[in-house]
């Protein structure tokens, strides 16, 4: 990856572009971020740098973690800590701050966050599921999974099986939204749909991973008579007409 930030999540608006059109947007509060740590290829193995971000006061800490905040020189103890690897970590050192003018509009960026803990829920609104009739001998079990497969063989449930437990609360990553507008003054990101997490969660932004191939102008049709777009049926009434 290119760039990458920690924010936290605000929560969804709209602002409107230049042609007037309502965008929905959700604005990120990013950074500001603290260079904690710096790993090289020669040391470590790879190349990459460790974000720390949102102060927390040090008797909230580990001795662990404050020892290694201490020993890159930090002396605002951050909360958060995370590593990126990213393709140009020469011009980061320890101590470094990031702000939200890492990206730019017109960005496209993978937030990844924790989601929204929903509980333990059943089938249907867990997988999908469909429910059973509500008459005619289902008996008390609407909601319920139903049958989970044949008794004698296997006489097992196979593994991937949708079933009842725990929904959300868990890491997902949304690929591929563009940065419709960085206010620098404000550290704010505003970045187009919706991204996991509750409101006041923390996010990790980075640069996507998907490719970006600019589009190009339509081929016409073509002079090859061995073609279909070449052959004109004399059936059709705009070829009858010319």
């Amino acid at each position: 990856m290119e760039k990458a930030i920690i924010g936290k999540k605000i929560g969804m608006t709209q602002i409107f572009d230049e042609a007037g059109h309502v965008v929905p947007v959700t604005l990120i509060q990013a950074g500001p971020c603290t260079v904690v740590q710096k790993k090289t290829a020669e040391k470590d193995g790879y190349d990459a740098i460790q974000l720390g971000y949102e102060t927390i006061p040090e008797r909230k800490l580990t001795k662990p973690e404050i020892g290694h905040q201490k020993k890159a020189g930090i002396t605002e103890f951050k909360k958060v800590l995370k590593e990126f690897a990213l393709k140009d970590c020469t011009k980061y050192e320890v101590g470094d701050e990031l702000k939200a003018d890492v990206f730019a509009a017109g960005d496209f960026v993978d937030v990844t966050g924790i989601s929204k803990g929903k509980g333990y829920q059943g089938v249907i609104k867990r997988w999908g599921a469909h429910r059973l009739k509500e008459s005619h001998g289902t008996g008390p079990v609407h909601r319920h999974a139903g049958s989970m497969g044949s008794g004698t063989d296997p006489a097992r449930i196979f593994k991937g099986k949708i079933g009842a437990g725990q929904m959300g609360d868990e890491q997902v990553t949304v690929q591929n939204l563009d940065v419709v507008k960085v206010d620098t003054e404000l550290g704010l990101i505003a970045v187009r749909g919706a991204i996991p997490g509750p409101k006041g969660g923390v996010v990790f932004v980075k640069n996507t991973v998907k490719t970006h191939v600019a589009k190009q102008a339509g081929a016409g049709i073509s002079n090859n008579p061995q073609k279909a777009s070449a052959r004109v049926n004399p059936q059709k009434a705009s070829a009858r007409n010319k």
